[in-house]
């Protein structure tokens, strides 16, 4: 199951640089987005996926799971749906200043040279 997964993540990560190397806006933050899923499955991965009963310490279980990995995404998942709800906020008030989301206009630089 570790294998599927790392493949998943590698197929999330190039997507996502594929994504952020694009000049549309919202692609770059579609991008950063699938980045942000992809280090939460590599974090998941590497924790190991084990099975196991919840580390309670009022049940007896033969096995418990690490709550570290399931606590580092957790607080992730929040940090990157705040990055993520920021990053629309500044594009869409780009767009309603500037008429556009292509980066290279919003840079300045001209495309007729």
């Amino acid at each position: 199951m570790e294998i599927l997964m790392s493949i998943v993540v590698g197929i999330l990560f190039t997507s996502a640089t594929y994504l952020m190397l694009s000049r549309s806006l919202l692609r770059i933050i579609i991008g950063t987005g699938l980045l942000s899923h992809g280090a939460h499955l590599l974090i998941l991965t590497m924790g190991g996926l084990k099975e196991g009963a919840a580390p309670l310490l009022g049940e007896d279980a033969a096995s418990y799971v690490d709550p570290l990995p399931q606590a580092l995404i957790l607080t992730a998942i929040v940090i990157s749906f705040g990055v993520t709800s920021f990053f629309l906020v500044l594009a869409y008030r780009s767009y309603q200043e500037l008429g556009t989301d292509d980066m290279d206009l919003l840079r300045g630089n001209d495309q007729n040279e």
